[in-house]
């Protein structure tokens, strides 16, 4: 069985999981905002942040490197990672990114695929020598093609939760559902030639300039499982087509007051709330091991009771 120890190893062989920074999306920003259900957010969960009352957000904007210094131009996954604060002052995370699937059901095949795309003259061969035992891999290629395009901006790209989650309404009648970020200014990417000539930090730069002429807006919608939709596998699409928009995120400039000195953010979402529930997905639940790893190869102390449970 694969350890978390065996994925930041893993990374480490691409060049990520660098000692004070975390093993992926290493290079990020955050922003301050508020969320704000919609009338139809309670009837699917009894959660807290659904009632529609306006909740504090703490939202990261990421490359999804390992590389700190990874220039903003680069192809890549981006992510939105959310952190929700409740009326009694405990959080919930939503963590989202521009890939729609997974690479694999399980972690395993992540770790191999990590390993089979070191940089070096045989990773060709390795690569295809994983396709050829890995062929359910394939179909996820076209969409990290698409997750990988650069972005005008944080704000004009969708962001897409990879994991199920069983919402229960106050009825006690629960529904999975998979996230999705769509932005309020739509959906717009830069051409290939162009993005290598822009400043290696653009996006942050992009962002804060437009959250100077005012919030930056996402609706939060909800696919909702269909009866054949795996919920233990985000490496699989989902057929269903029915979502429903549960509220509005809205980011309203940089936040000043976190990560300095020792202070470590993880957004972790195994982090739930009553109303919400993670699936047996075991990608999901690995992930958690993982940030906990990373949270110890950057600052040398173990998350300990800040780690939800998996």
């Amino acid at each position: 069985m694969v350890t978390p120890d065996d994925a930041i190893e893993a990374i480490r062989g691409t060049g990520g999981a660098q000692p004070g920074a975390r093993a992926l999306h290493a290079k990020g920003t955050l922003y301050r905002g508020t969320f704000t259900a919609g009338p139809g957010a309670a009837e699917l969960s009894r959660a807290k942040h659904l009632s529609g009352s306006a909740v504090p957000a703490l939202v990261r904007f990421s490359n999804g490197s390992g590389d700190p210094a990874q220039a903003d131009g680069a192809p890549g996954v981006r992510g939105m990672a959310v952190k929700l604060t409740l009326p009694d002052g405990t959080t919930t995370d939503v963590s989202t990114q521009t890939a729609r699937l997974f690479v694999s059901a399980r972690p395993e095949g992540f770790v191999e695929l990590l390993k089979a795309t070191r940089p070096g003259p045989t990773m060709p061969l390795r690569l295809a020598k994983y396709f050829l035992t890995h062929p359910r891999a394939l179909r996820a290629l076209p969409v990290l093609r698409d997750a990988n395009k650069v972005p005008t901006s944080y704000a004009t790209i969708e962001y897409h939760g990879l994991h199920a989650f069983r919402w229960v309404g106050a009825d006690g009648n629960a529904r999975f559902v998979r996230y999705h970020m769509i932005p309020a200014a739509g959906v717009s990417y830069l051409s290939g030639a162009l993005a290598p000539d822009l400043s290696p930090d653009f996006l942050t730069e992009e962002l804060n300039t437009r959250l100077a002429q005012g919030p930056v807006a996402f609706d939060y919608r909800v696919q909702i499982a269909g009866p054949r939709d795996s919920t233990v596998d985000p490496s699989a699409p989902w057929r269903s087509t029915e979502t429903v928009t549960v509220g509005k995120l809205e980011i309203t400039g940089p936040d000043t007051e976190r990560e300095h000195g020792g202070d470590i953010v993880v957004f972790d979402p195994m982090r739930v709330t009553d109303g919400i529930e993670p699936s047996d997905d075991p990608v999901l639940r690995f992930r958690s091991l993982v940030y906990s790893a990373s949270v110890q190869l950057r600052t040398g102390v173990a998350r300990g009771s800040e780690a939800p449970p998996v």
